[in-house]
């Protein structure tokens, strides 16, 4: 079995269901995904497929060392690398594809993703700190106040809340339930939202994946 593959977010929108229940989805492209290598333990020393995201646009410049690893699995120079686990014998070898019927409709999910950067934001936005009096006189209005003691210890204590850059840290939304799965466009459907912005490269991977650990 293979943990999953890697898809683009391309948006949000809504379908219902028998009952005529509203459920709002995440459209995704889910691969197709080339193979272009195959690690095993007794040479690598874990089992995990490298997958690569084919696309309509690949890259144009590349080196020779990439050029021959490529080369290896039959297949162009793709942008977009993953590795993913896998259990058990696999008879998938390097240069063969995995489609979005890796899922089932029913399905639990787990989608993991690149979440949207904010940029640099202050104490208010970025942990809800509540800020002071927002009348004219007050001279404290989204300021952080005291971060640290002035005698002992005399310095910033790690973790100290305060402003700084938001967003772009890697995020897994758990559990997502698969609503339809396109195969001729390789088009998977989860109820609710995933990480980062249209156009985001995610990874798609199965809840009931388990490895054993050694």
């Amino acid at each position: 079995m293979v943990e999953g593959i890697i898809g683009r977010k391309i948006g949000m929108t809504q379908v219902f269901d028998e009952e005529g229940n509203v459920i709002p989805v995440t459209v995704i492209k889910a691969g197709p995904c080339t193979v272009i290598q195959k690690k095993t333990r007794e040479k690598d020393g874990y089992e995990a497929l490298q997958l690569g995201l084919v696309e309509d646009k690949t890259r144009k410049k590349t080196r020779k060392p990439e050029a021959g690893h490529f080369k290896k699995a039959d297949s162009p120079v793709l942008k977009v690398l993953r590795e993913v686990k896998y259990r058990g014998p696999l008879e998938i070898k390097e240069g063969d594809q995995l489609l979005v019927d890796l899922f089932q409709v029913g399905e639990k999910v787990h989608v993991v993703g690149l979440s949207k950067g904010k940029g640099f934001q202050g104490v208010v936005r970025r942990h809800g700190f509540a800020g002071g009096d927002a009348a004219h006189g007050s001279m404290f209005h989204r300021a952080p106040g005291s971060i640290g003691a002035s005698s002992f210890p005399s310095r910033v204590m790690k973790g100290t809340r305060m402003g700084g850059r938001m967003g772009d840290d890697r995020v897994t939304v758990r559990n997502l339930k698969v609503i339809q799965v396109d195969k001729e466009n390789n088009l998977l459907v989860v109820e609710g939202a995933v990480p980062g912005a249209s156009g985001g490269v995610v990874l798609i991977k199965k809840s009931t994946f388990k490895t054993k650990t050694s």
